[in-house]
């Protein structure tokens, strides 16, 4: 899985969009990005792992479940594991913080400062 990198489970992105992610990802900061497609496929995986972050989509691809109601159930049941939204909605940004997210970025952002900025402090 991972060779002391940083590794980042990216919840709900479609395939396109999860490339794109781990491209700029690695790129930056050379961790690796692992894939999860629905809720219950992320929460097995934290099971048996450990993420130094969680990329969550705002409407999970595969099945249309809320990034937002998964964010609330990740603080819950690991509240010590960060997380953030990917989107580019400022209005879904804010419902993820007030849901105890960190500041995220929008899949326009990627490999930008913007993207930089909001994945330093877990990564950098």
């Amino acid at each position: 899985m991972s060779d002391g990198n940083k590794v980042i489970l990216s919840v709900g992105q479609c395939s396109f969009d999860h490339g794109n992610i781990s491209q700029a990802i690695r790129k930056k900061f050379g961790a690796t990005v692992e894939a999860s497609a629905t809720r219950i496929d992320a929460l097995h995986w934290l099971k048996s792992n450990q993420a130094d972050l969680v990329l969550v989509n705002r409407l999970f691809d595969e099945d249309g479940d809320s990034g937002i109601d998964f964010l609330k159930v990740l603080r819950a049941t690991h509240p010590t594991v960060p997380v953030m939204l990917v989107s580019n909605l400022p209005e879904a940004h804010q419902q993820a913080r007030s849901a105890g997210g960190a500041p995220g970025f929008g899949k326009a952002e990627l490999g930008t400062a913007r993207m930089t900025e909001a994945l330093q402090p877990f990564l950098g």
